[in-house]
């Protein structure tokens, strides 16, 4: 397939609880192959969390009150490079529950700082970032134009997935043609 047929696959309009997949075209170490859950995209610009980039530290390394209360995989995941000294906490809260601030879908954003002991009954599932993803307005837009993104629906499955390495491709398979195709594409080119 000619990449003219799928690098013009714009999808749909980036909103909260939308995920971003990179296209093989994007070639920023920070960004190859991830899937990034949008918090937020407006005027102000774009927020999200890289998904599938989870680390090798234990939360409990970091934030030992939350290690028993986040879902599996129980490590800190790297959210993306701005701040990366920084921890960002979202959970799927019980129905009727509020956390910081509702994401959409029953996610909301959750203060580390707070009793654990409070939101672990209310938390279906909850996951700790290190770090986020940042654009400036009209950032992403143009991103998105050049061919680096797709914009596809989101869930809190995806969110939590237990097994967050091979979202990428699990995201693309589901998606219609031409980009389910894409989901086999290999790392390398060349070696194929």
């Amino acid at each position: 397939m000619a990449s003219a047929d799928w690098t013009s696959v714009r999808g749909l309009e980036p909103a909260a609880g939308r995920l971003l997949v990179a296209t093989p075209l994007l070639g920023d170490p920070h960004f190859a192959r991830t899937v990034v859950y949008l918090l937020e995209h407006d005027g102000g610009g774009t927020v999200g969390v890289v998904l599938n980039r989870p680390s090798h530290t234990p939360v409990g390394q970091v934030l030992p009150n939350w290690h028993d209360a986040v879902s599996g995989p129980a490590v800190v995941f790297g959210g993306g490079p701005v701040q990366p000294d920084g921890a960002l906490c979202l959970g799927e809260l019980a129905p009727g529950s509020t956390g910081i601030r509702e994401v959409v879908d029953g996610v909301s954003t959750i203060d580390l700082d707070g009793d654990v002991a409070v939101i672990a009954p209310i938390a279906r599932r909850l996951r700790v970032f290190a770090g986020h993803a940042g654009w400036a307005p009209d950032q992403l837009d143009a991103e998105l134009t050049e061919g680096a993104w797709w914009v596809v629906g989101g869930s809190p499955a995806d969110l939590f997935s237990e097994e967050p390495k091979p979202l990428w491709r699990r995201v693309l398979a589901r998606q219609p043609m031409p980009l389910r195709l894409l989901s086999t594409y290999p790392l390398d080119v060349s070696l194929s």
